[in-house]
């Protein structure tokens, strides 16, 4: 898919490799599956970046908008899925 990903101007480049690394997952959920822990790792990483709800509420609404992919039903079903499961949206 062609879009951009909701970046903040006040990201160092890590934090930003990191946001983008965590929609790579939330895609690769929608596109073909991805372990759960390789997923809530990434999550984590981007809670550290994104630590407020209210922001990650606004940047998580960006990536669906443009994207179609939900990060907020995605990491819901990783945290209600087992340790080991793969996590596939339909």
């Amino acid at each position: 898919m062609e879009y951009q990903y909701p970046i903040d101007i006040d990201w160092s480049t890590d934090e930003i490799v990191a946001v983008i690394k965590f929609f790579e997952c939330i895609e690769s959920c929608y596109e073909k599956g991805i372990k759960r822990n390789e997923l809530m790792e990434h999550y984590r990483a981007f809670k550290k970046i994104v630590p407020s709800i209210a922001q990650e509420k606004k940047v998580c609404g960006e990536f669906e908008e443009v994207s179609g992919y939900s990060a907020y039903k995605t990491i819901k079903k990783a945290k209600e899925a087992e340790e080991y499961a793969t996590i596939k949206m339909p």
